[in-house]
């Protein structure tokens, strides 16, 4: 009983003597002026997620959730060109369902929204914006004359997400965020420089040449930061970091039936006969269990063009864009080659990886050259495919839907994931500026919905 006691007062003692710790977090600008806040970027920045623009997505922005947090240092109202749609400004929009695959299978997995009707292009917003994002934009789109000019529409030559909020037909996206006399500026821009021939297979279009990179965005830097804007640069991820670049496997050909396995490696022994009499590499096998796909590759330079064709690599990718009921129905990858553009093979993988390489050479000496804040997205999205992350509690891979990270397209945000981006903008410029500027709880944003 004495020990009871002994134990019990000095258990009071210890409540009565510890006071709570308090978090004394003030909220302050440092050196930099962030009184009007302009994020100058492409789909990423506008806040584009499940394939499409739409209102929520939007608002979900990492552009929009930095320019929140930034009325705590002193900015004013971060206005947004507001989708007025759920479905978005052009069709395309996915949310999660259950699709009905070819052999009669119900899974869970991505379907077409239907969420009302579009906010048309057409409806154009006639006030000043802080986002000037426009999905699909590389560096020279944002200083193309009449990109914002619907009469250019029809032939290719302007973007309908910047018609909708063109202050003039033939103004630039550059001179747009200009006209907004900002005293700070994010920019992150360049990722569609290289995706558009990536996301394609490398069927689509070319990536930027280096040289014309270099000189649109030093041209776009000097106009934003020379005045003496304060600002943030951002660079471009490694496009392998993607859901959308790593969810199908190459070995996506599963073979049960031995009767099959045999009838495939007879079937293509002329091929590997004529391999042979080439003195070429090439040979294409059968097995039991998982098998490397057919595909289509116009790079193996043989005469004979329906001789272009071998088992993929483990190294190289197949896109997310491949059309699932046709591997397991319509014989792609087995009787019938995959198409090149549904595939990033060694060789466009290098072109990819090169290009990513010397744009973010020249973004990170533009950031030191006007002395900015800078976020090295390559490496984290690198870290974060490799081993992955935890904030607040919450995990983050590259892993399609269940990882947290990328929205139903595999290339865009959730919003846990624009939280997460808008946090990392935050450490930058708090490290560069000595500013303090609070940080989102990831918690308060949603995860990819569930049906």
């Amino acid at each position: 009983m004495k020990i009871k006691s002994i134990i019990y007062i000095s258990s009071l003692a210890l409540l009565f003597s510890c006071k709570p710790v308090v978090d004394d977090f003030t909220p302050s600008n440092g050196t930099a002026d962030f009184s009007k806040y302009v994020a100058v970027g492409n789909s990423l920045t506008a806040g584009y997620a499940d394939r499409a623009l739409y209102k929520s997505g939007q608002n979900y922005g990492w552009a929009n959730i930095l320019g929140t947090q930034l009325n705590e240092v002193g900015s004013g109202d971060f206005v947004q060109p507001v989708i007025e749609s759920e479905q978005g400004v052009l069709p395309g929009k996915l949310v999660i369902g259950y699709p009905v695959d070819c052999l009669g299978n119900v899974s869970l997995g991505p379907v077409p929204a239907n969420d009302g009707e579009l906010d048309s292009w057409m409806n154009h917003i006639d006030y000043p914006v802080n986002n000037v994002g426009v999905p699909g934009a590389k560096v020279g789109h944002l200083l193309f004359s009449g990109y914002g000019n619907p009469a250019n529409l029809p032939a290719g030559l302007a973007n309908p997400y910047f018609v909708k909020f063109a202050s003039t037909p033939d103004i630039t996206v550059l001179e747009q965020a200009l006209s907004m006399q900002p005293t700070f500026i994010s920019l992150w821009i360049g990722n569609n420089d290289v995706l558009g021939y990536a996301t394609s297979g490398g069927a689509g279009t070319d990536i930027t040449p280096i040289r014309d990179f270099r000189v649109q965005f030093n041209y776009l830097a000097q106009n934003l930061f020379a005045g003496g804007s304060n600002g943030v640069l951002a660079n471009i991820p490694d496009i392998a970091s993607a859901a959308f670049f790593t969810t199908v496997p190459y070995n996506a050909i599963v073979l049960s039936d031995q009767a099959l396995v045999d009838q495939l490696n007879e079937a293509y022994g002329v091929y590997n006969a004529a391999m042979e009499s080439m003195s070429l590499p090439y040979r294409i096998n059968w097995k039991l269990g998982a098998n490397p796909m057919v595909i289509a590759d116009k790079d193996m330079g043989i005469p004979i063009p329906q001789l272009n064709i071998r088992q993929i690599e483990s190294s190289e990718l197949v896109l997310l864009s491949i059309p699932q009921d046709s591997l397991k129905c319509a014989f792609w990858g087995t009787q019938f080659p995959v198409a090149d553009q549904y595939v990033l093979t060694e060789d466009e993988l290098a072109k990819v990886n090169a290009a990513v390489k010397s744009f973010n050479d020249v973004i990170k000496q533009t950031a030191g050259a006007y002395d900015l804040s800078f976020v090295d997205f390559n490496a984290i999205m690198n870290e974060m495919s490799k081993n992955g992350l935890v904030f607040d509690g919450v995990g983050f891979s590259s892993v399609f839907v269940t990882g947290n990270l990328f929205s139903l397209d595999g290339i865009h945000l959730t919003p846990q994931g624009n939280a997460l981006v808008a946090n990392y903008f935050i450490d930058a410029i708090n490290d560069k500026y000595g500013a303090n500027i609070p940080k989102v709880n990831i918690t308060d944003y949603p995860p990819i919905l569930l049906p």
